[in-house]
């Protein structure tokens, strides 16, 4: 099976971080198509077509961009859960820590947290990222309060890929990384 090569995996205590790949895709598509998606590209009314561009996209950041969002695998069970992690693409203003859950079940459980602090680490320390900023739809209430608990603030001065989006930035490097 084709697999994207030189990506690094990242390990919390109960999450690993890898590559997508095409055994994503049952987990991915239910969340696509669903309206819990609907700040985030999907929705209710997207098609399994829809989905597969996504995962595709995912993959494809990989290759353009040199870096993209890992596919967060529970330990416990080695279910994927969601998608997170670094996001630049065109015309993005600049560059994105973003984050999604597929799996309704491993909501409210702090997955999401754990993945962001260990991957914020490794933007900044490892790919030597000197600000990141994570856009959030004013109605996806769930992720602006991951964005504060984050401890990122609202930049209203930053520019965002859509009107409606608020900017949070996320703590600077030497804020994170002691």
């Amino acid at each position: 099976m084709p697999r994207l090569v030189d990506i690094p995996m990242l390990e919390t205590e109960r999450l690993t971080f890898r590559a997508p790949e095409i055994g994503d895709f049952d987990a991915l598509a239910p969340f696509v198509m669903s309206e819990r998606a609907r700040y985030v590209g999907g929705g209710a009314d997207k098609d399994i077509g829809h989905a597969w561009r996504i995962l595709a996209t995912l993959c494809g950041h990989w290759h353009l961009r040199g870096t993209g969002v890992f596919v967060a695998v529970r330990k416990d069970t080695g279910a994927p859960i969601g998608s997170m992690g670094p996001w630049y693409p065109d015309p993005w203003p600049e560059r994105e820590l973003s984050w999604t859950i597929w799996d309704s079940d491993a909501e409210g459980k702090g997955y999401a947290t754990e993945a962001m602090i260990a991957i914020r680490r490794h933007v900044y320390a490892d790919l030597g990222w000197d600000t990141a900023v994570s856009y959030v739809d004013p109605k996806n209430t769930r992720s602006a309060a991951l964005a504060v608990c984050l401890d990122c603030v609202i930049d209203p001065d930053a520019k965002a890929p859509h009107a409606e989006d608020v900017v949070y930035r996320h703590p600077a490097p030497a804020e994170v990384l002691t």
